[in-house]
């Protein structure tokens, strides 16, 4: 028999037009002589479909679809197909197998993720038992996603002493760097392993919010070994004929890590934009590495024509960055503007000034009011034209809250959020190798904001090769005080960061949403009160 795994990109909510891909890709499917066809969990509702299913008119709506389905899929497949269903009041995360004119089974997800960006116990039902369908003689057994996740689990148990031939899986697995090759494959095998049989996974791609599916739908055989896999962060239709043990003539091996990475940013980012329905995107470039990876990302996912930018230097300024805004517009090709903002800010000083008086020193407040300034002005240019605004901090600087709310924090979409600053300089320089989109001098500068005479973010912070280690054993390993100092660092330099992350909590809640890439982000997966003294 052979099996067609389509990895298609749904869009939540947009359930009319998720079940037309679905129809499409399966009579797609099924011309090249695939008699089974399967797509990813939730593919008519997308995932993750939030409280969308708490509405029961939604999920009324979803088995709507699923009734289109009986008659409009090839009736001489069978076709498995992912969407949430009410049964008596209760909620299900279910794989539904169409053949003929009608559903012959129905399956209900028994692992319900409930950590890190999952919230399934909150609105579905876990489901009690397994699902096996005849395939032609043959046995094939349901999971979806978590349920292959937990080789040891309940969902893996139910279907040992099924004699299934055959483990199909739906899943909505999204990305985070180094999940495919850490993770992903070495559990799946595990499960094919202890099933002794072989184990199709169908993965969804994508861009949902913060999240990315990056696909990568794979076969197994029975001994773990991958046969096959699709392509990563890109629609595909995966072709697996019974008997197959040699892998197809397509690439295979993961890409490698920095281009991984990139490629989930470009598509978040795109799948965002396009998704929500705007037009073109807008960065501000003030010359220096965040804005440039940024402006980088927009236009290598959208294209140079729905990407402009626009620099507002300050007297603060330097010719280097103000002239490496200029060249790397040029080289984009992209609407470029220019803003000078000394005028404004002068003007903001001279009414402020009759408040906290003429002989104040400048300080912290005189650098965020700069900011402010910008943020004021992008956002116009936002309200004008429709453009949708990109910010450019990075993890680092969200983490230690060096960034300014209604400044540079500003906008309708945060990129790189989930992306440390040492990271940051490492794609920077990959995409430069790829060809030259951003001067060097822009990599090769030592960071700055720009705010103050002479400024490096080395003033205000710990270098950031010695920051970024310390913030992901904290943040994304969940290491205390006590913890990160037996591992080595410095006890003042690690309060001092414990203290800046805590206390910049109420900043990130105020931020907009960006790409998950790393296991643990700020939008999904972290969850600190704002008013919190804990520091350990």
């Amino acid at each position: 028999m052979k099996t067609a795994l389509i990895q298609m990109n749904p869009t939540v909510g947009a359930l009319q037009s998720n079940a037309d891909l679905v129809v499409s890709k399966a009579h797609e499917a099924f011309n090249e002589g695939a008699r089974l066809i399967v797509f990813p969990e939730l593919a008519i509702s997308g995932y993750p479909p939030e409280d969308l299913i708490l509405k029961d008119h939604f999920c009324g709506d979803c088995e709507a679809q699923l009734e289109r389905l009986k008659t409009e899929l090839p009736p001489e497949a069978t076709v498995v197909v992912g969407a949430p269903v009410s049964r008596n009041g209760k909620k299900y995360n279910a794989a539904l197998v169409f053949n003929g004119s009608g559903i012959i089974g129905e399956y209900h997800k028994m692992l319900l993720p409930n950590y890190g960006v999952f919230d399934e116990k909150r609105l579905f039902e876990a489901g009690t038992g397994p699902l096996v369908i005849d395939l032609d003689g043959q046995k094939a057994g349901i999971h979806i996603c978590e349920d292959s996740w937990e080789p040891g689990g309940a969902a893996v148990a139910s279907l040992e002493d099924q004699g299934i031939d055959l483990l199909i899986n739906l899943s909505a697995s999204p990305y985070h760097r180094g999940k495919l090759l850490n993770n992903r494959i070495n559990v799946l095998a595990q499960t094919a392993q202890r099933l002794n049989t072989p184990l199709l996974y169908c993965n969804m791609v994508g861009g949902q919010d913060e999240l990315v599916f990056d696909g990568a739908s794979m076969v197994f055989a029975p001994d773990g070994s991958r046969i096959a896999r699709a392509k990563q962060f890109q629609e595909d239709i995966l072709y697996f004929s019974e008997g197959q043990t040699e892998k197809p003539a397509r690439k295979e091996l993961p890409l490698p890590d920095l281009e991984e990475v990139y490629e989930a940013l470009k598509l978040g980012l795109r799948d965002y934009v396009n998704k929500i329905g705007f037009k073109r995107v807008v960065v501000a470039l003030s010359g220096g590495i965040d804005s440039a990876l940024v402006l980088a990302i927009a236009v290598d996912a959208l294209g140079k024509d729905r990407v402009a930018s626009v620099t507002m230097p300050s007297q603060y300024s330097s010719s280097g960055t103000l002239g490496d805004a200029h060249e790397m517009a040029k080289i984009l090709d992209i609407e470029f503007h220019e803003i000078p903002i000394k005028g404004l800010y002068d003007n903001f000083e001279a009414e402020l000034s009759k408040v906290w008086g003429a002989d104040k020193q400048p300080g912290l407040a005189e650098e965020n009011l700069q900011a402010r300034i910008r943020g004021n002005l992008i956002m116009a240019l936002s309200n004008e034209y429709g453009w949708l605004v990109l910010t450019t901090g990075n993890k680092s600087e969200m983490a230690m809250g060096y960034c300014t709310i209604y400044g540079d924090m500003a906008g309708g979409f945060a990129v790189i959020k989930d992306v440390p600053k040492t990271l940051v300089f490492e794609l920077c320089r990959w995409r430069n190798e790829q060809g030259i989109v951003m001067p060097p001098s822009i990599i090769e500068r030592p960071p700055s904001a720009e705010l103050r005479p002479d400024q490096k973010d080395s003033d205000s912070l710990p270098p950031y090769e010695v920051l970024d280690p310390i913030l992901e054993d904290y943040v994304e390993n969940d290491m205390g005080i006590d913890g990160l100092v037996a591992k080595g660092y410095d006890e003042a330099l690690v309060r001092r960061v414990v203290h800046a992350v805590e206390l910049s909590e109420y900043k990130r809640r105020q931020s907009p949403p960006g790409v998950k890439i790393t296991p643990k982000s700020f939008d999904r997966d972290r969850r600190i009160p704002i008013v919190n003294r804990y520091r350990n």
